[in-house]
């Protein structure tokens, strides 16, 4: 497993894992990829068996990202390292890799005090939830999304 930084030659696998996860995350199209590799602090993928197994995009403060997520924690704290989003493909899920994605991001986030992040409550992601709480996250607050659906926004000091 090797976690490195995403390459030209990725960008078809990302957009592929987007879409096999997108009920959990937001879509994400060749022109809003692009958008992140220009803004993002970090934009991971993490290969195994030669293939792009998953990635992960994080963003510093005062990025110009135009997230209310990320609004909403930019107003609450004044450091921290922003995970946008994480996707892992079905073919690699329960190796470890998503928790390889967090060491990694969480290493980058300890200069900034705390890594953030949200996960969908309603409808709840419960795996997702039961990973952040095994992790350290905290729960911090929620927020109504422009759709209708709800997210917990979460911490974990560093």
């Amino acid at each position: 497993m090797r976690i490195r930084a995403l390459r030209d030659a990725d960008l078809e696998a990302v957009l592929r894992l987007n879409d096999e996860s997108v009920s959990a995350l937001s879509p994400l199209d060749a022109d809003r990829l692009a958008r992140h590799r220009g803004e993002a602090s970090h934009l991971v993928v993490c290969e195994l068996d030669d293939a792009v197994a998953a990635f992960a995009i994080a963003y510093a403060p005062r990025a110009s990202y135009d997230s209310a997520n990320y609004a909403w924690h930019t107003a609450r704290f004044d450091d921290f390292l922003y995970l946008d989003r994480v996707a892992v493909s079905k073919d690699f899920r329960r190796r470890g890799i998503a928790s390889a994605l967090y060491n990694h991001l969480e290493a980058a986030a300890v200069p900034h005090g705390r890594m953030v992040c949200e996960v969908n409550s309603s409808p709840p992601n419960e795996e997702s939830l039961a990973f952040h709480d095994a992790r350290g996250y905290r729960r911090i607050g929620y927020l109504r999304q422009a759709d209708g659906h709800e997210t917990v926004m979460m911490e974990k000091p560093l």
